[in-house]
């Protein structure tokens, strides 16, 4: 099994009107770099790379999209977006954006779960003239995940009002697994095995009045001074920085534009090159 696989969240995408203000409010909290993609970019729109600080390859990207709110969504790789695209719907997504092809270097969709919260589908292009990038990409982006960097991104997280549906669709969606999390001190949290081998990300139930979400989270040396700082920038905090038993630090914030984000940084006796 490979980090590329078909079924794993390798990538977010931050849909925007205004590329501008999201690179400064990112930049300024997280240090990210950003180059623009130009053989992704449509029409005049630009698609700008993310790429966080000493890391090896992009992890997502700014996809110029004029006159909507700022979005953002995880990506999933798909071996057949308009196949997935169909077979989702079956099992209770809804189509945002149909399977849509730019030029041979992709096919993506945007759907929404059966609880709202958007995705994409993205493939990887067969075009000979990318396969050595393909090929460098997908193992930079493999060991930056088995190791980030503070500011990268390093899991993502479900937070769910319906446990039960959100695991059935993602189960029979993309062949996930999901495992009760014992080092979460008792809390309703599952660690989310994709196709590796390792855990990538995880889901909590909240129950019936809590919030339903699929966000990003990123590594940070110092939890609580990055989400300080993220206030300043003007992000709201949605949970405060707090630890579980195993010393893991984590946060969730909604930046300016109302997307949601979390911040974690890892127990001292996991550290590596931080």
């Amino acid at each position: 099994m490979g980090f590329m696989d078909p079924g794993n969240i390798v990538w977010f995408e931050i849909a925007t009107g205004d590329a501008e203000s999201v690179q400064k409010f990112y930049s300024e909290l997280l240090e990210w770099t950003y180059e623009v993609d130009e053989d992704s970019s449509v029409d005049g729109r630009r698609y700008i790379r993310i790429i966080a600080p000493n890391a090896p390859f992009p992890m997502g990207a700014i996809r110029e999209a004029a006159g909507q709110p700022t979005t953002m969504n995880m990506s999933i790789v798909s071996a057949d977006v308009p196949d997935d695209t169909q077979r989702l719907e079956k099992l209770g997504a809804t189509v945002q954006i149909p399977p849509t092809q730019v030029a041979d270097v992709t096919w993506f969709a945007v759907l929404t779960d059966p609880k709202g919260n958007a995705f994409s589908l993205f493939s990887q292009s067969k075009s000979e003239r990318f396969a050595e990038r393909m090929e460098q990409g997908g193992k930079a982006m493999s060991e930056a995940a088995y190791a980030p960097k503070p500011g990268a991104m390093g899991w993502f997280e479900i937070g769910t009002t319906d446990a039960a549906a959100t695991q059935d669709f993602y189960r029979r969606g993309f062949g996930w697994k999901f495992e009760f999390d014992d080092s979460a001190g008792g809390k309703p949290y599952y660690s989310i095995v994709t196709t590796t081998e390792w855990p990538s990300g995880g889901m909590y139930d909240h129950g019936k009045d809590g919030v339903d979400y699929l966000m990003p989270s990123f590594l940070a040396a110092d939890v609580a001074a990055v989400t300080t700082r993220g206030e300043k920038l003007g992000a709201t905090v949605e949970v405060a920085p707090e630890s579980n038993p195993g010393g893991l630090v984590f946060a969730r914030l909604l930046d300016p534009d109302g997307n949601r984000f979390g911040l974690f940084s890892l127990p001292d006796s996991t550290k590596s090159g931080q």
